[in-house]
């Protein structure tokens, strides 16, 4: 079975630098983009099992990438971080349909569960869907 494919989008590029480290250390196929519109057009051209998107970027913010995927790519389950973690940004980020939230600075084992949790969650929203196409 091949490795899933993450997609990280942030404005720094230190965070993606960090974020594809670690991932590819746990064995996933990670591709980096530093602004929702270069995410959005990697997303219409190459499959992803799960995204990682910056709440806070210029120009079109997280949420924005966040709405575009759910709306585009509904069984691509998007992680949102930031540095700038409030209760309510977090909450508008859980509404808008992210999976979960993730607040800067992260270590390596935090980003490791939490994308861990994704993917098994991603997989069981799959199988669910074929099992009910085969009812």
């Amino acid at each position: 079975m091949p490795p899933a494919r993450i997609l990280v989008v942030d404005d720094e590029e230190i965070v993606c630098l960090s974020c594809q480290r670690i991932l590819s250390e746990e064995g996933y196929d990670v591709q980096t983009r530093l602004s929702g519109p270069e995410a959005l057009k990697l997303l219409a051209e190459e499959p992803f099992d799960l995204a990682i998107v910056d709440l806070k970027m210029p120009g079109m913010d997280g949420l924005e990438v966040l709405q575009a995927i759910k709306r585009d790519y509904p069984q691509v389950p998007v992680i949102m971080i930031t540095g700038y973690a409030t209760v309510e940004s977090a909450v508008e980020a859980m509404k808008s349909g992210a999976l979960d939230y993730l607040p800067k600075p992260f270590t390596p084992d935090e980003v490791a569960v939490v994308v861990k949790k994704a993917l098994e969650a991603r997989s069981m929203l799959l199988e669910n869907l074929y099992l009910r196409g085969e009812i």
